[in-house]
């Protein structure tokens, strides 16, 4: 097995572990007092939905996203989650039942295999790309499914630039329980993103959040597909049972 599989497999397990508690955890996420749910907020808008769009989120967990989204989409719109571990797609799964959300697809896939929808108007990551070593691929594959003017956004965690290592560590102990810390630290994955973003998408921005130790990074299609070319079928890979 390629190191790369037993990362793949050690994700699975931990948030195997994490999925049953994961929604109440993740409000300490990474740290306490951090404003992950504003930041997820941000992130959202800055999709610039409408009603009737659709969306990927990718790595979607447990659905912490889709009220956000179901707000600006309405019932005509679509999600269509994406996630690599059953466990927190089964979390997810009750999130859209007891909400009677009819408009979300869950497709349990790891983030570099999934085959983009060429439909899509807008396509989201919160905190988990940069857990995904192949992230910059995602970032490309993504955009080129996107319609005209779609827009890609990530929100993810980082290294603070000018920060003592001691207090970076501390600040992002959130992702040593799920990645070697180290490892992440020395691929700076975000840099990854950043250059993705940069190469793949228009109008590309980058904005830095609660002193360097987050990002916001989004950017819109440049015109592969249109809104007119959409498929009646968005999910694109077999869902989740």
């Amino acid at each position: 097995m390629s190191g790369t599989d037993r990362g793949r497999e050690r994700l699975i397990e931990t948030y195997r572990k994490k999925a049953e508690h994961y929604d109440v955890v993740s409000r300490l996420y990474p740290v306490p007092g951090y404003p992950q749910r504003a930041q997820r907020s941000r992130a959202v808008k800055e999709l610039g939905l409408r009603p009737g769009d659709r969306v990927v989120d990718i790595a979607c967990g447990t659905g912490l996203n889709f009220p956000l989204i179901e707000e600006a989409i309405g019932p005509g719109g679509r999600i269509v989650g994406v996630d690599l571990t059953d466990a927190m797609l089964a979390r997810a799964e009750n999130r859209v039942t007891a909400n009677g959300w009819s408009n979300v697809s869950l497709v349990q896939a790891d983030a570099a295999g999934f085959v983009f929808p060429g439909t899509m108007d807008a396509i989201l990551s919160t905190y988990a790309l940069t857990q995904v070593p192949e992230c910059g691929q995602v970032i490309a594959h993504g955009a080129d499914a996107l319609c005209a003017a779609g827009r890609w956004v990530v929100l993810d965690l980082k290294i603070p630039d000018s920060t003592p290592r001691w207090l970076s560590q501390l600040a992002i102990a959130a992702v040593r329980s799920s990645a070697s810390l180290d490892e992440w630290i020395a691929r700076r994955p975000w840099e990854s993103i950043r250059a993705a973003m940069q190469e793949s998408l228009a109008d590309s921005s980058w904005t830095e959040l609660c002193f360097g130790t987050a990002f916001l990074a989004a950017g819109s299609g440049r015109g592969n597909v249109t809104s007119q070319e959409r498929s009646p079928d968005p999910d694109g890979q077999k869902e989740s049972s």
